[in-house]
């Protein structure tokens, strides 16, 4: 089953460096995001920010270069932003965080830090999703996905190809024996282009012991069958969770 590519004519990136640097001219960084940002720059984890590949309702991904001129993904969480209240429940119900008891600010922070620390688990368990690279309170640099500037696209916009669900069962195998539930995923945040697919957004992930982590990773097989299924690609979700829970 091949990915339909658009035959509609692709802007030029230059036209998309040139827009996307006017977007970052328009974003509004915080003091404290500001400072953070210099920090990284001075500790020589990346020399310049290019401009905007992501936005959303809890951060914004960059494009950043390295002093080596590679080029690595730059996540900002938004500290002012009352997103995250919502969000509280993946956070409290971690046994890694039962402690927490902090302002909404540190509840940003927090979740920068979830994140980062998932993104680790990911990589010792050999699970496809960015290497994480940095940390610095509400600001993670990873690993860029994508090509010549461009980040690759989500399985959402160009549909999957022969071999992504078994891959992405497979991911979510490795990840449950690793201890972590993803929590939210769906086309949405798997990003696909040559190879296996990556899944991205780990922020909300929880470890098993959360109390409703098999809650979540039951609605995780039903997002990814659901989806599947519209390409005629079927298989049993109960059949699933058990294979994953061997």
């Amino acid at each position: 089953m091949a990915r339909k590519v658009s035959t509609r004519k692709k802007p030029s990136r230059d036209k998309i460096v040139l827009n996307e640097r006017f977007k970052i001219e328009s974003e509004v960084f915080d003091k404290p995001t500001l400072l953070s940002l210099m920090r990284i720059m001075q500790k020589g984890v990346i020399n310049r920010m290019e401009y905007p590949i992501s936005t959303g309702k809890e951060a914004n991904v960059f494009l950043a270069t390295t002093p080596s001129e590679q080029s690595v993904a730059v996540k900002i969480y938004k500290i002012e932003t009352t997103h995250f209240l919502r969000r509280k429940e993946y956070l409290e119900g971690d046994p890694r965080y039962k402690k927490f008891r902090g302002r909404e600010r540190d509840l940003v922070f927090a979740f920068a830090q979830k994140e980062f620390k998932n993104l680790q688990i990911c990589e010792r368990a050999g699970v496809h999703a960015p290497r994480p690279l940095f940390l610095e309170k509400n600001i993670i640099v990873m690993e860029f996905l994508g090509r010549e500037g461009r980040a690759y696209p989500v399985m959402s916009t160009v549909g999957p190809a022969e071999g992504d669900l078994e891959s992405i069962l497979e991911d979510m195998r490795k990840l449950y024996r690793a201890g972590l539930v993803h929590a939210d995923l769906s086309e949405y945040n798997i990003m696909v282009w040559e190879g296996p697919p990556y899944i991205i957004d780990w922020g909300q992930s929880v470890a098993l012991g959360h109390k409703r982590s098999e809650e979540y990773l039951e609605r995780d097989i039903y997002n990814v069958l659901k989806y599947f299924a519209f390409f005629g690609l079927y298989r049993d979700p109960k059949a699933i969770l058990a294979w994953i829970r061997e």
